[in-house]
């Protein structure tokens, strides 16, 4: 598959690279910042430089044409209120509708454990803001045409990755933990590599099951 990665530069992605490139996908890794270029063409993607918060649809159809998948990986970083919508939300929001009329089959977007309208997250709390654009996009993409999976990891971590994780089979079962980038990385690569998660949110931690299993009892759920 020709693989294309909104956020190439960022830790899950330089981690989920390597690993779709191994497993014989061609990958095409957006950048905003093109000194971010050497770094990401190390992991074995094609750098491709362009500001996704600007780009209109238009241009973002331009840009996805001819992929078979697209990996949603940006981020507004934790930057001001209004770049986390114009990023989290907006930009987001528009390179669903573009994978759409570029004709993108497949649309892989990295959440957070817990996202939705019921988050929780207080007013007062400056994650909300973070919060909303993100279940603002989940459920564009949710209601979307696309063949889509939900990625929600819990809170990221930079330990090493142990190739284990609990899933939450979507009753609840599973409450918020931690799970390494390392780990996200490969649950990523997994999931673009299977077709029985059409419509999933895969919402995750660190634990004892291997993550093929965990995602078998996941499809099977």
């Amino acid at each position: 598959m020709r693989i294309a990665i909104i956020g190439g530069h960022g830790k899950v992605a330089l981690r989920l690279s390597p690993l779709l490139r191994g497993a014989g996908h061609e990958v095409d890794a957006i950048i905003r910042n093109p000194d971010h270029a050497q770094e990401v063409a190390a992991t074995g993607a094609l750098p491709v430089v362009a500001d996704v918060e600007s780009m209109d649809t238009d241009a973002l159809t331009d840009l996805l044409a001819g992929h078979d998948l697209v990996v949603w990986s940006a981020g507004a970083g934790g930057s001001d209120p209004d770049r986390t919508y114009a990023v989290d939300r907006d930009a987001a929001i528009r390179s669903m509708d573009a994978a759409v009329r570029a004709g993108v089959d497949r649309y892989v977007m990295v959440s957070y454990f817990g996202a939705g309208p019921d988050h929780g997250v207080p007013q007062d709390n400056p994650f909300v803001h973070y919060a909303e654009a993100k279940a603002a996009a989940d459920a564009h993409l949710r209601a979307s045409s696309l063949d889509w999976v939900v990625l929600a990891p819990s809170t990221l971590t930079l330990e090493a990755g142990t190739g284990h994780v609990e899933v939450d089979d979507g009753t609840g079962s599973v409450s918020a933990g931690q799970v390494s980038r390392d780990d996200v990385a490969r649950v990523a690569a997994a999931v673009v590599d299977r077709e029985d998660l059409h419509g999933r949110t895969v919402q995750f931690n660190n634990g004892p099951d291997p993550i093929d299993e965990a995602l078998d009892a996941l499809a099977g759920s």
